[in-house]
């Protein structure tokens, strides 16, 4: 019965997130009361009082005495949440990855630099384990785990910083970064050329060379922009790939 009930209720917030995230309730209207959210979904009033919880937790709603729940604009949302990055995905994937690539300019060089410095033998292995993940999945048919040994890649990169604040970063963007990793590598040739940039930014790490490596990861998230401008899956304006 718990598990039941917790798949509904995980039902109903994608429900209620969707649709906020849709902008089918105006930010700073009101929320349509429990129950007719609960007639409209099918669940019972309950549900809906738990999952506008959650909503509000996740900085998406607002609670108040006499005046009722209300939609808060879009600033005042957790956009780390990772519910409220794959609701995003779902409905403002132009915009999801244009934030990530603005994301990835402004931590990901600094973190290369920051490696260079002060990356251990242990982390530059797991770089390079990563990295031999990736040339195996570009080779396998179908580039099957490709994407998950990309995502890996940069979570050792993030790690290898030394800075646990970056770290946590990652894995909390990490929906986005897989979003952004398929749209990219739909376009033709571009995996094959992005392994020698991600190559180039372990050798930098590994020869501490902290100003190779910034301009090697920088390098990557150029080219991957001009991979999503160029992807079949995304308009060709869409900026902030990556790969």
């Amino acid at each position: 019965m718990a598990g039941h009930f917790l798949t509904t209720h995980q039902r109903v917030v994608d429900e209620l997130g969707r649709r906020i995230v849709r902008g089918v309730w105006e930010p700073g209207g009101p929320l349509p009361v429990e129950g007719a959210l609960a007639a409209d979904i099918g669940v019972s009033r309950g549900v809906v009082r738990e999952a506008v919880k959650a909503l509000v937790a996740k900085g998406m709603l607002h609670v108040r005495p006499r005046t009722g729940t209300r939609v808060l604009p879009p600033e005042r949302w957790n956009h780390l949440d990772r519910d409220v990055l794959r609701w995003k995905q779902d409905g403002d994937a132009t915009a999801l990855l244009r934030d990530t690539g603005e994301l990835r300019r402004i931590v990901e060089p600094e973190a290369a630099r920051l490696a260079a410095g002060r990356a251990g033998p242990d982390d530059v292995r797991v770089l390079y384990e990563s990295l031999a993940s990736m040339e195996a999945a570009a080779a396998a048919p179908g580039r099957a785990g490709y994407v998950e040994a990309d995502i890996a890649f940069h979570r050792a990169l993030l790690d290898a910083s030394g800075n646990r604040l970056l770290g946590s970063l990652g894995r909390a963007v990490e929906i986005a970064l897989e979003h952004s990793f398929l749209v990219s590598t739909q376009t033709p040739g571009a995996v094959e050329a992005s392994l020698p940039g991600h190559r180039a930014v372990v050798r930098a790490v590994e020869a501490r060379d902290s100003v190779a490596a910034s301009r090697a990861v920088l390098a990557l998230i150029e080219a991957a922009e001009q991979e999503i401008a160029q992807s079949p899956a995304m308009p060709s304006d869409t900026p902030g790939g990556t790969v």
